[in-house]
C-alpha cells in the first residue's frame, strides 16, 4: 500500500534532480524579496514542478563569535538542537526527546536540521506542501527552533564522540597541514580558530541556551524559501515559523527595534613578510599549501578572480597550474588554487601532494606560476577556454532544489542583487585579461605567501 508517508519520502529524497529546467538562466529565475515587519528579511524562488519546498534561516551566529575560550560553541549549539524539544505546558504541548523528534520527522518523510560554518548559523528544513504535511512540519520545526531542550546527558555523549574525532583527526597529515597553514594565514583572526578538547570541555548546555537566546532571533534572519508556495503562503510560513522567538511578543516593529547590533568582529590582517613552515611527518606524499587572505564576498573584483582562478588553478586539468606542474613536470597528479571568500577575507590558497624527494622542485614550480599568473595574467587564449566553461556550465549550478537554495542563500547572505544569477553568465562573459590581471595583483603578493609543507622533512 502506497501512503502519504511513503510519497512523501520518495518526492523528498528521490535528488529532484531536473527539477528546475524549467526555469533555466534563459527564461531567468522571478527572485522575490522583502522584509517582514520584525526585520525578517525573505528570499523567495517560485517553482511549481513538485509540491515540495526547501527553506534556509539564516542567523549572524557562526563560529566568528565563539568566545576564544569556547571555541566550537556556534557548532554544537547547532548539532544539540536537533536533541530534543522542551515542553510547552501552555500549548498543551509534551516535551520530545531525541528518538520521538527523529520519528516525528520521519512521520512526516520532512526534514530539519542546524549547522555552523564561521560566519552564520543555518537550519534548513525540506517538505512536500501537502497542506496537511506542511502544516505540521512547520510546527515542529518552529518548536525545535525556538525551543531545543539541550539535554546535559546527550551532550556528554556528543562531546566525547567529538573529541574521539578530533584525536582521530590528529593523526592525518591534512588536518595537521591545514591547522598550521590556517594559523599562518589567520594569526589570531576566528577564521583560524578550531575546536579541541580543552575548548569543548568549557562549553555547557546553559551556554548553548544563552547564545540561542541572544542570536537565533526574528530580526536578525534571513530566510530563503524555494520551492511550491506563492508570496503569500512564503510569507505566512515564515511568520509561523520564528513564531516562538517572539518570547510572546506581538508588536512585530517592537521585535525589530528593540534588536540590539551585533559588535563587530576584527577584519582578517594582511601579511607583512612570507612564512615557510617545514612539518616532519612519516607519509608517503608530502602535503604543501601556499597563500594568504584573499578577499571578502561582497568584492567587486569577484568575477576577475573566479574567472583568474579558473585559469590558475581551479580549472582542473586546463589549468595552468595542472599544465606546468603535472603534465609537463609530472610532479603531483593534483594540484590546485581556491579562494574562500566570506564576510572576511577568505584564505587563497594552492595545494598540491607530491612525493617527498620531489616537494622542493613542486614548491618553486607553483610559486614560479602564481607569480608570474599574478604579474602577466592569462593569456587571450586562456580566458575564452575558461569563459566557455563557466558559461556553459552554469546551468549545473541551477539543476536541483538544492542547488538553487544556495545560490539565492548566497545572494541573501552577501546582499548581492536580486538579478545576480540572471546576469551570472554576463558578467563572467565581461571579464577581461586586463581585469584579472589588475584583480589580481590587488589582492595577491606572491612574495608574501605563507607556506607549510608537511612530510619529507
Amino acid at each position: 500500500m502506497i501512503t502519504i508517508k511513503t510519497l512523501a519520502i520518495n518526492a523528498l529524497f528521490m535528488g529532484t534532480l531536473g527539477l528546475f529546467y524549467a526555469n533555466s538562466s534563459n527564461a531567468g529565475i522571478a527572485l522575490e524579496h522583502w522584509t517582514q515587519a520584525s526585520g525578517t528579511q525573505v528570499y523567495l524562488a517560485q517553482s511549481h514542478a513538485l509540491p515540495m519546498v526547501d527553506v534556509q534561516l539564516d542567523f549572524d551566529a557562526g563560529g566568528r563569535r565563539d568566545p576564544p575560550p569556547q571555541i566550537g560553541l556556534a557548532s554544537v549549539t547547532a548539532i544539540m538542537s536537533g536533541m530534543g524539544v522542551r515542553a510547552n505546558s501552555a500549548r498543551g504541548e509534551s516535551a520530545l526527546d531525541e528518538n520521538a523528534l527523529g520519528e516525528a520527522w520521519a512521520d512526516l518523510g520532512a526534514s530539519f536540521s542546524g549547522h555552523a560554518s564561521h560566519d552564520r548559523m543555518s537550519f534548513a528544513l525540506r517538505s512536500l506542501t501537502y497542506p496537511d504535511l506542511l502544516t505540521k512540519a512547520v510546527l515542529l520545526a518552529a518548536r525545535q527552533l525556538a525551543e531545543p531542550s539541550f539535554p546535559a546527558d546527550i551532550w556528554q555523549r556528543e562531546r566525547e564522540t567529538l573529541n574521539a574525532a578530533i584525536k582521530e583527526a590528529n593523526t592525518r597529515p591534512a588536518t595537521l597541514v591545514e591547522r598550521a597553514f590556517e594559523q599562518a594565514v589567520f594569526g589570531s583572526h576566528p577564521y583560524g580558530y578550531e575546536a579541541t578538547e580543552a575548548t569543548l570541555a568549557r562549553i555547557s548546555v546553559d551556554d548553548m541556551a544563552a547564545l540561542q537566546r541572544q542570536l537565533i532571533q526574528p530580526c536578525r534572519a534571513k530566510v530563503t524559501l524555494v520551492g511550491a508556495l506563492t508570496r503569500e503562503q512564503a510569507d505566512a510560513l515564515v511568520t509561523q515559523l520564528l513564531s516562538r522567538l517572539t518570547n510572546g511578543a506581538i508588536d512585530s516593529s517592537a521585535l525589530a527595534s528593540n534588536c540590539s547590533v551585533l559588535p563587530a568582529v576584527a577584519e582578517v590582517e594582511p601579511l607583512v613578510q612570507p612564512s615557510e613552515q617545514r612539518i616532519a611527518f612519516d607519509s608517503a606524499q608530502a602535503h604543501v599549501l601556499i597563500g594568504q587572505p584573499g578577499y571578502k564576498r561582497d568584492d567587486p573584483d569577484f568575477f576577475a578572480l573566479t574567472v583568474g582562478n579558473y585559469i590558475l588553478g581551479g580549472g582542473g586539468f586546463v589549468s595552468r597550474l595542472t599544465h606546468e606542474v603535472r603534465e609537463k613536470r609530472g610532479l603531483s597528479y593534483s594540484v590546485y588554487s581556491y579562494f574562500s571568500p566570506g564576510l572576511h577575507a577568505g584564505a587563497f590558497t594552492i595545494g598540491l601532494q607530491t612525493r617527498p624527494d620531489q616537494a622542493e622542485q613542486a614548491l618553486r614550480v607553483s610559486r614560479e606560476v602564481l607569480a608570474s599568473f599574478v604579474t602577466e595574467g592569462p593569456t587571450p587564449v586562456e580566458l575564452k577556454a575558461a569563459k566557455d566553461n563557466l558559461i556553459g556550465g552554469f546551468a549545473l549550478r541551477l539543476d536541483s532544489n538544492r542547488k538553487l537554495l544556495d545560490n539565492v542563500t548566497n545572494i541573501a547572505w552577501n546582499k548581492l542583487p536580486l538579478n545576480y544569477l540572471d546576469t551570472w553568465t554576463q558578467q563572467i562573459d565581461k571579464v577581461t585579461v586586463a581585469d584579472i590581471k589588475a584583480a589580481f595583483g590587488r589582492k595577491l603578493q606572491p612574495e608574501k605567501m605563507a607556506t607549510v609543507v608537511l612530510g619529507g622533512v
